[in-house]
């Protein structure tokens, strides 16, 4: 039984602040948006990233829209200074982003990170030393003034660094770490210090940032510390106020729009929420909230699929099929009453006329999502249990966007045939629709060698009666076969890629390997499954990209031929 929590924990106390604005405010722009995917939500990885991941990463947050992106902690490995210097002598940053580090506020670390930056256009450094009591008296064992002391002399420290690097326009960001612990004045104190030592104007503002490093106490608490050190900062209009919100209490983002109500200009995170324990604050979550309440954030997830894709990938974090406006089950209705209702409200929405479809807060299609997946054939609906079936009776694990997938399949199919499906006849469907060429290209034969460090293929297709002979190379198989299948002007981009062992499987014979391979059209949104199966795994994932790429191009036909 769980003890009394009044005898064990104590209640934060609320801030001394009568005459609260915040919540009579709202929201009417984006803030500014400051990424730390590549080193908060990096250094949270049970494998952190490698340098092809963290290149990855950082395209795609430039190409979202991020203007500013904290890149690493160069100081605290090899690996991190080595990918700052890569983005700076690559010359990998555009003009218009600008990158960021992260330095604790010791001596050596800080030399060691403004080395780091050495010949970038732009950079922001984040000094950061923590204030609240518990640190100061158990971790450190300071006293306040010490505590001023070690942020002061690394601001002085930094800008006398900085003067030595001047091609470089220097931005200061510093952090009072457990600022949401530390008693306000103090915390004030400590970032009136900061902005003093730099000498902030309003042409050369500070970056100050107060974290929930630990969240521990109510988004409406977080408002309230917010608003205070906006109203009693000196040299307010020479400072961007950030906050950086992580999510102990799994409200991170009604932290973070409160804060933005209470004054703050900027804000800190990570895609869905990556981050040391709980995460931080979602920020796609964030900006979609934004957008549909009728504000643009500035960031761009028309693709969102494609992000998510990114995401997993460099992350190896899978995103839950929950996860808001992102997760794969998040505009499926399995419900009979949902199915109706937003079948109604299809019907009834007008192009020019604001969104209104029930449960649907936000379009897919601003996504880049399909409505083919809302509403889905399911148990509940009747024609269901169609995953179930085929992995039970099969041996077929689907993966699952190809459940939603193959289930608008099978809706099709009993809508126009009529009755109930059993297991023979959903397989006979998927094998009809994934296992057979039909009109497309049908695989014939590869062999593969090494080249220089790379994997080549010799590929041979039927297509249209006729045999081809391909060749391709790439960093594996799969990436060789899509190099090779350009050779007839076919060019795929692999969106996602899972296998799996078949074990008394359909024909009754030992384990075989099943592949399955999402691909689009090189820039192209429409996305397609294929699926092979073989003995050998390598086979099977080059049949499936085959297959895929045969499906996706007699849809991309269809829907040419239908506009």
């Amino acid at each position: 039984m769980m003890q009394d929590p009044a005898r064990k924990y104590r209640p934060f106390q609320p801030v001394n602040l009568a005459d609260r604005q915040w919540p009579n405010r709202v929201h009417t722009a984006p803030p500014i948006w400051m990424s730390t995917d590549l080193r908060d939500g990096n250094q949270a990885l049970f494998e952190p990233m490698n340098g092809e991941r963290k290149m990855r990463m950082f395209r795609a947050l430039c190409a979202i829209g991020f203007k500013e992106i904290e890149v690493a902690f160069p100081s605290a490995s090899q690996t991190d200074f080595d990918f700052v210097r890569e983005l700076i002598e690559g010359g990998h940053v555009p003009d218009d982003v600008t990158i960021e580090v992260l330095t604790q506020a010791r001596e050596h670390l800080i030399r060691r990170t403004m080395e780091s930056l050495r010949g970038a256009r732009r950079a922001i450094v984040h000094v950061y030393n923590a204030t609240s009591q518990p640190f100061r008296d158990i971790v450190f064992g300071m006293t306040k003034d010490q505590v001023i002391d070690m942020a002061v002399a690394s601001v002085r420290l930094i800008r006398e660094l900085a003067a030595e690097q001047p091609e470089t326009e220097w931005v200061l960001e510093y952090s009072p770490e457990t600022f949401t612990a530390t008693e306000l004045d103090f915390a004030r104190e400590v970032c009136d210090a900061v902005t003093a030592e730099w000498g902030a104007t309003p042409t050369n503002k500070v970056i100050l940032n107060l974290p929930s490093t630990v969240e521990v106490s109510s988004p409406h608490i977080y408002a309230d510390q917010i608003e205070w050190m906006h109203r009693h900062l000196a040299r307010r209009d020479s400072v961007i106020l950030s906050v950086h919100p992580h999510n102990d209490r799994g409200t991170a983002v009604a932290a973070a729009e409160l804060a933005m109500l209470a004054g703050a200009d900027r804000v800190e995170g990570c895609l869905f929420g990556n981050g040391e324990r709980t995460g931080n604050v979602d920020l796609v979550t964030l900006a979609l909230n934004l957008y549909t309440q009728g504000i643009h954030p500035g960031l761009d997830f028309s693709d969102i699929n494609a992000v998510a894709r990114t995401a997993e990938h460099c992350t190896r974090l899978p995103i839950h099929p929950r996860h808001p406006y992102v997760g794969d089950l998040v505009f499926t209705a399995f419900s009979g009453s949902h199915q109706d209702a937003i079948k109604k409200g299809f019907a009834a929405q007008r192009p020019d006329a604001p969104w209104n479809v029930p449960y649907l807060p936000i379009d897919p299609a601003d996504l880049g999502r399909g409505y083919g997946a809302v509403i889905r054939v399911n148990s509940q609906s009747g024609k269901g249990g169609i995953a179930y079936l085929l992995e039970t009776e099969y041996g077929v694990v689907l993966p699952r966007r190809l459940q939603i997938e193959f289930s608008a399949v099978v809706q099709r199919h009993t809508d126009a045939h009529g009755g109930e499906m059993s297991a023979a006849d959903i397989w006979a469907l998927f094998s009809r629709t994934y296992l057979e060429s039909g009109a497309g290209m049908r695989y014939v034969e590869h062999h593969l060698f090494e080249h220089d460090g790379k994997q080549g293929i010799r590929l041979s297709v039927e297509k249209d009666g006729v045999t081809h002979l391909l060749a391709g190379e790439g960093n594996g198989p799969i990436d060789a076969a899509v190099h090779a299948l350009r050779g007839l002007g076919i060019d795929l981009q692999v969106r996602g890629y899972e296998e799996r062992a078949m074990s008394d499987s359909v024909d009754g014979g030992d384990a075989r390997a099943c592949a399955f391979v999402e691909v689009a059209h090189g820039g192209g949104r429409t996305e397609r499954y294929g699926v092979g199966i073989d003995d050998n795994i390598v086979t099977a994932s080059i049949k499936a990209l085959i297959g895929a790429g045969t499906r996706l191009g007699i849809a991309e036909t269809r829907a040419s031929k239908a506009a």
